[in-house]
């Protein structure tokens, strides 16, 4: 996909966000968070990632049901595979997390990216 085709279809994803990740933008966004610039909706290489923080690259993913199948799974790891050999981490949360726990999603977030940590069980599948 090219850059331009990228782009387009970031802004489409930006306009058309699930419910969890509008939610998870909502208390993630502007700069009285205390947290550096995150982005939604960003290009990097041929995937469109959920969140990213730039400055660390941190990548933030909101995964619903179908990240959970056979063939979800196995995308996430293809998708982490080689996006951590750009040398991003990855934050995960399904959705169920997001809607019945926000608080502590935000602050897990906030402590990796703070702390430049992130344990085994926040990173992929």
């Amino acid at each position: 996909m090219r850059d331009k085709q990228k782009t387009k279809l970031a802004r489409v994803l930006r306009r058309n966000q699930t419910n969890a990740e509008s939610l998870l933008w909502s208390r993630l966004r502007g700069r009285n968070t205390g947290l550096p610039k995150i982005r939604r909706q960003h290009p990097i290489g041929p995937y469109v990632v959920d969140f990213a923080v730039i400055s660390q690259k941190i990548i933030i993913e909101a995964d619903g049901w179908t990240h959970e199948t056979d063939a979800g799974l196995a995308k996430d790891k293809i998708r982490t595979v080689y996006l951590e050999k750009l040398g991003w981490r990855l934050l995960r949360y399904d959705n169920d997390d997001i809607f019945d726990h926000l608080d502590y999603v935000i602050e897990k977030i906030r402590i990796a990216i703070i702390s430049d940590d992130i344990t085994d069980s926040e990173i992929g599948h």
